[in-house]
């Protein structure tokens, strides 16, 4: 057995945190001869049903689980962190303004990312879960000044996962088939899960769709996937999302597949045109570890449309918590 990795989640007694946690415990992410610490981190409140996350977690005997940490305490939960799932965080409630919903998440986020900086593994990798994901992570980086831009990025995989199970229903195919799938932007309804440079058993998706059906209609099942689950089961994504972040982090550790690429929040150099110092989602390949954005792909018309819109809303969102991007 390998040296033990240590893997920190917020949000631990939550219901994607829950989710989570058994999965990682488990081997899920990184397999079956690496043994995991879990430093299980929730809010004073939450901790007696954590208690009860931590028997749950010991009664499975997992050969992988070496040891769980349960606490309210950033500087015990992120210390000496090798990985970070960034679950915790505030709901939008009723009559919340947009504003209100971001500001709310940067007293969370913004003594978030200090205790990061402070405790963790000097080369920890960090992915951001908890709503609005893209600009919480934003504000993390900012406030993580011992963290580079590669060290952190935001979920999107739930999007992609989303767009690839559709399209395989669509066409008849199974998911597996489905390759180089793109959602751009924010995990929002302005996402655009792009087709353009999918194949399907290596046809271009483009050739096995009605293009009005993937506009007017495919596109924006994508954007309001969640509120449709919500609808339906009168909670939100838990298992799915927990499935998409276990997703997320096992290519970025590991390497993502081929020449294939996955969606995820990243932080702006300026590529397709997007602002810089943006967490927007890009196509992405990853390698051990590792993350590159693919910045030479042709783009028409519509997608570029599409790409803009979703920038500008991640910009709105940047100019109304900007104070929190600084000490």
């Amino acid at each position: 057995m390998k040296k033990p990795v240590t893997v920190a989640i917020t949000g631990a007694g939550g219901n994607i945190g829950y989710a989570i946690a058994f999965r990682i415990a488990a081997g899920d992410l990184f397999g079956p001869d690496q043994p995991v610490n879990l430093h299980l981190i929730e809010i004073e409140p939450v901790l007696p049903a954590l208690t009860g996350v931590v028997m749950e977690l010991n009664d499975c005997a997992f050969p992988t689980l070496n040891k769980i940490v349960a606490t309210a305490d950033f500087s015990t939960g992120f210390g000496d962190a090798d990985y970070i799932f960034l679950i915790g965080s505030r709901p939008r409630g009723k009559g919340m303004e947009r504003q209100d919903l971001l500001s709310a998440n940067g007293a969370i986020f913004k003594p978030t990312g200090k205790a990061i900086s402070q405790n963790a593994a000097k080369d920890v990798r960090v992915l951001v879960v908890g709503n609005p994901a893209n600009t919480n992570a934003l504000i993390a980086l900012h406030n993580a000044p011992n963290l580079q831009p590669n060290q952190i990025s935001s979920m999107m995989r739930l999007d992609h996962n989303r767009t690839i199970s559709m399209l395989a229903e669509k066409v008849g195919k199974h998911s597996s088939t489905i390759k180089n799938v793109t959602v751009w932007g924010n995990h929002s309804t302005t996402q655009f899960p792009d087709l353009q440079h999918c194949t399907v058993n290596g046809v271009n998706a483009y050739d096995l769709i009605d293009m009005n059906w993937y506009r007017n209609e495919f596109i924006e099942r994508v954007q309001k996937r969640g509120a449709e689950i919500i609808e339906a089961r009168g909670a939100s994504s838990a298992a799915s999302a927990a499935s998409a972040a276990i997703d997320h982090m096992r290519d970025w550790v590991l390497g993502s597949d081929g020449d294939s690429w996955v969606s995820m929040g990243t932080y702006s150099t300026g590529s397709y045109g997007v602002t810089s110092e943006l967490m927007y989602s890009f196509p992405t390949h990853c390698s051990i570890r590792e993350f590159n954005t693919i910045d030479d792909l042709e783009l028409d018309e519509f997608s570029r449309e599409m790409i803009a819109l979703s920038e500008k809303e991640l910009i709105k969102e940047r100019d109304m918590i900007r104070w929190l991007l600084r000490d």
